[in-house]
């Protein structure tokens, strides 16, 4: 919202996000994760758990310890499947739909550099939604069937780790003295040591 409000409307930003809006986008954001949270939790730890106590991933999520129940999962499974199925949905319909009203703007931009400069800071800002919203999805709306733990350890690492290590990468080298650095670096490693 707030990459679309900056391109598509500059001129009214402050007017567009206001406090108000920030408040409110941050209760709804706060409201539907705390009704997530207290419902498949409440799911999950409804269920008996009778035999390893083990949980097969790096932290403990609803779907590793579903593994490990012992009773009917059908009712928790559903719970997670659905909210997080609502939640991918209606976060990635959001993000979608902003980045396409940009592309559209950067498109009507008549100078090529503004728009080759709009369109390299959509494009990394593109790759980490898409591996963000790819891994989730992967591991969240997955039948039962053919749900495996360890390849989901393998994608959490990405949205958990991959992605916040992206984003000062791609924040930091659209900075033309750390582009120049870097290149100063890639050149000559141990000359660019050296100076430090």
């Amino acid at each position: 919202y707030d990459h679309y409000v900056a391109i598509c409307n500059p001129l009214l930003y402050m007017v567009v996000v206001s406090p108000q809006i920030c408040c409110l986008l941050v209760f709804l954001t706060y409201l539907q994760s705390l009704t997530t949270a207290v419902t498949v939790t409440s799911c999950v730890f409804s269920l008996s758990f009778c035999s390893s106590n083990i949980i097969n991933h790096f932290y403990c999520d609803d779907v590793p310890l579903l593994a490990l129940s012992c009773s009917d999962t059908y009712l928790p499974e559903t719970a997670v499947f659905t909210f997080s199925g609502i939640n991918l949905f209606f976060s990635m319909i959001v993000v979608l739909v902003s980045y396409f009203n940009i592309v559209l703007a950067i498109l009507r931009t008549r100078s090529s550099e503004g728009r080759q400069k709009a369109f390299s800071t959509c494009a990394s800002h593109m790759v980490t939604v898409t591996v963000f919203y790819g891994t989730l999805l992967f591991m969240y709306l997955q039948p039962r069937t053919n749900h495996s733990l360890d390849t989901d350890k393998m994608a959490s690492v990405f949205y958990t780790l991959v992605i916040p290590m992206l984003n000062p990468m791609i924040y930091s080298l659209r900075n033309k003295d750390v582009k120049h650095a870097l290149k100063r670096f890639l050149d000559s490693p141990l000359k660019s040591l050296k100076l430090m």
